[in-house]
């Protein structure tokens, strides 16, 4: 599918399985953070909307006000963190890299980059607004906890 050009109606028609929609208050606040920190592709950014892919994963990003008819935006605080509770797992994504820029786009680094006995390398960078991502890959033989 070509994310540049597809109307809405087909982009809907075409997407299958899980889903990822942020609710945020800067669209391009938080497309600038995931392709800085991520390296997302982004398309269609404006505003009030944009598409991300992260491999096959498509995420989309909504600013607040296009959900005015919608019962969300009445659940979300004024001010605060948005997405506790949350984890935003992001596989095949180098932790020790994304660690290293998630200050430089106004993140803060909740969790050092660690080996973890599940077999993964991870880190947890809580964006701005508080969603909790986590960046992840499989540990190597030599990193085996």
């Amino acid at each position: 599918m070509d994310y540049e050009t597809v109307s809405a109606a087909d982009f809907g028609r075409q997407l299958r399985g899980v889903g990822v929609n942020l609710l945020t208050r800067d669209v391009k606040a938080k497309v600038a953070f995931l392709t800085g920190v991520f390296r997302m592709q982004a398309h269609r950014v404006t505003a009030d909307f944009a598409i991300l892919t992260y491999g096959d994963a498509v995420f989309q990003i909504h600013a607040d006000h296009t959900y005015h008819s919608h019962p969300l935006p009445a659940l979300l605080p004024e001010a605060g963190a948005r997405g506790a509770g949350v984890e935003l797992r992001l596989y095949d994504s180098d932790p020790n890299a994304a660690a290293s820029r998630a200050e430089a786009h106004g993140a803060t680094l909740l969790q050092a980059p660690e080996n973890k006995p599940h077999g993964l390398r991870e880190c947890v960078i809580l964006d701005a607004e508080g969603y909790a991502w986590v960046p992840s890959r499989p540990l190597t033989p030599d990193e085996e906890v």
